[in-house]
């Protein structure tokens, strides 16, 4: 069976995450073209995969009108750039595993799901969680019976102190008119995640939290606008200098490193710690998302789950429990215990995850299991093996939007059909 040709659309650090599995993988999918508007970007990853020249474009658009001999398109393009080219790849008949968020708005997610159903296209957003092993064992074992039926749920996510400072301060998702809430940013993994481990669509939604801690009447005395004029730097939990300093001196390249600088020399990274966005006080930046967040939710059938969301912690994996009509299951990624009340056993289940629980990690094995997934449905015409396709993505995205508004009005919203 010939490779799957893959198209990358957008070349930074999750779409190259994602095109490294080819390389690992060359004889299942190749990715022979790219579109990326940083140069840099574009041209390094092309090197890496051996692309032609004339099939490196600055814009998908001229890449999808290139009538190009490919398969499908992985589509990495930052949040507010999700739809134009997954409704434009569908209408080209393309496959598309597309990066969550699907879509901004839920009039746009409906439009992606639904291009994609017009096509007749296999369609993956990239809920990596769902393939991750730790979460396949989590399923199989509340689909055999082992806690009887979940009752309730309890859900948290450590974002991190220093990944919130790093990703939700001073870059890319700390502003809702440039990406998106915060929910739907980093936590649409987390109700999709629940939506497919309790097996119900979500219907009802409240949500609190806000911005509490980076903010400017928190900067503390003495602070500069950089973390490289400031005094009070050593003391600082969310310090530039030292959390890519540290990564930069322990050799750690990858994310977050790689997204402040291409080059890894002191002098670079002090270059962009001075001049780009990396480098600034957490109390002096232009972020507006919530740094803590809880959603109380119900499920069809009466099924209640509570999931927390804040910065404050060392972060790691989530930390979940599910209590049912015969048991309890515990697990935090790598670790997963099942208490029986009827036997009063504990037993402690490996889920052999790989790698860590952020990016940087492969996101405890999901990344390269999603691009398993999806190559052999392409490959093979079997929507089966994608886990996240549009009729399981929807209603956890429609239930994130429901939560946010349910925050912003103090109210209980029902999720849309």
């Amino acid at each position: 069976m010939e490779p799957v040709r893959l198209a990358l659309i957008g070349a930074g650090d999750r779409g190259t995450g994602y095109a490294r599995w080819a390389l690992a993988n060359p004889d299942r999918a190749r990715v022979v073209a790219v579109a990326e508007p940083d140069p840099d970007r574009r041209e390094r990853l092309a090197a890496e995969h051996g692309i032609a020249e004339q099939h490196r474009y600055p814009d998908w658009r001229e890449l999808l009108a290139a009538g190009l001999d490919i398969d499908a398109a992985v589509i990495a393009t930052q949040d507010s750039g999700h739809v134009e080219p997954a409704v434009a790849a569908a209408g080209a008949g393309l496959h598309i595993m597309l990066e969550k968020p699907m879509a901004p708005t839920p009039a746009d997610c409906v439009r992606v799901v639904d291009a994609v159903r017009e096509a007749g296209v296999l369609l993956a957003v990239c809920h990596v969680l769902r393939y991750a092993p730790y979460t396949r064992m989590v399923k199989q074992l509340v689909d055999a019976g082992a806690i009887g039926e979940i009752v309730s749920v309890q859900h948290h996510e450590p974002v991190g102190f220093w990944h919130q400072a790093h990703s939700f301060v001073r870059g890319n998702w700390r502003r809702q008119d440039l990406s998106s809430f915060m929910l739907l940013a980093k936590s649409c993994h987390d109700l999709d995640w629940l939506q497919h481990i309790v097996g119900r669509d979500i219907a009802r939604v409240s949500s609190f939290g806000g911005l509490r801690h980076f903010r400017p009447e928190h900067r503390p005395e003495g602070a500069a606008d950089r973390c490289l004029d400031c005094a009070v730097e050593p003391d600082c939990p969310y310090s530039a200098k030292r959390l890519y300093g540290g990564r930069l001196a322990q050799g750690r390249h990858s994310w977050p490193l790689s997204v402040v600088t291409p080059v890894f020399t002191e002098e670079a990274l002090l270059a962009a710690l001075r001049e780009g966005p990396y480098g600034r006080c957490v109390y002096a930046c232009d972020n507006d998302v919530v740094d803590h967040q809880v959603v109380a939710m119900e499920f069809d059938g009466g099924v209640s789950a509570v999931f927390t969301m804040n910065a404050f912690n060392t972060g790691g994996h989530r930390r979940t429990r599910l209590f049912g009509t015969r048991g309890e299951l515990v697990c935090e990624g790598d670790d997963i215990t099942v208490h029986d009340f009827v036997t009063g056993a504990t037993t402690r289940h490996d889920p052999s995850t790989v790698g860590g629980a952020d990016a940087a990690g492969g996101h405890g094995g999901g990344d390269a299991a999603l691009m398993d997934a999806f190559v052999t449905a392409v490959a093979t015409g079997d929507p089966g093996h994608i886990l996240s396709g549009p009729a399981q993505t929807l209603n956890s995205h429609l239930a994130t939007f429901a939560a946010e508004q349910a925050r912003l009005d103090g109210t209980v919203i029902t999720v849309a059909r």
